[in-house]
């Protein structure tokens, strides 16, 4: 079996990071509200370094950042894909879309209140 029709080429490997990198590039050109949560990301990061975050809450910030621009992604993903099913409106299509930026909404109110309970001592003190 030749090396490129394998389940688990290397270059099938590289055309699914090239197809996920494309995808980056649409989330961040098109989704204003990446933007917003990349810049948001870069303030936490900064402020990490700057209040010297422990490990642990490192690792925590990592995971908020992480699942929050994966979220993001994955409500444009369900807004696109409702887009091509029916451009027409649709009570059903409104409530896909709505209940996406609703998932997206309450991990972005938890990212905030977990950032506030790491920075805020370090803040006072």
């Amino acid at each position: 079996m030749d090396l490129q029709e394998s389940k688990f080429g290397l270059t099938r490997l590289k055309k699914s990071f090239g197809y996920a990198w494309e995808g980056m590039k649409l989330v961040w050109s098109s989704e204003q509200n990446f933007r917003i949560h990349t810049a948001a990301a870069v303030i936490a990061c900064a402020l990490g370094i700057i209040l010297s975050v422990s490990a642990f809450e490192w690792i925590i910030l990592v995971l908020l950042i992480c699942g929050m621009l994966a979220l993001e992604t994955m409500n444009t993903a369900i807004e696109k894909a409702v887009d091509l099913v029916t451009p027409e409106y649709h009570p059903l299509a409104k409530a896909s879309k709505d209940l996406a930026s609703a998932a997206v909404l309450l991990f972005a109110i938890g990212s905030f209140i977990i950032g506030c309970i790491i920075f805020i001592p370090k803040i006072l003190n």
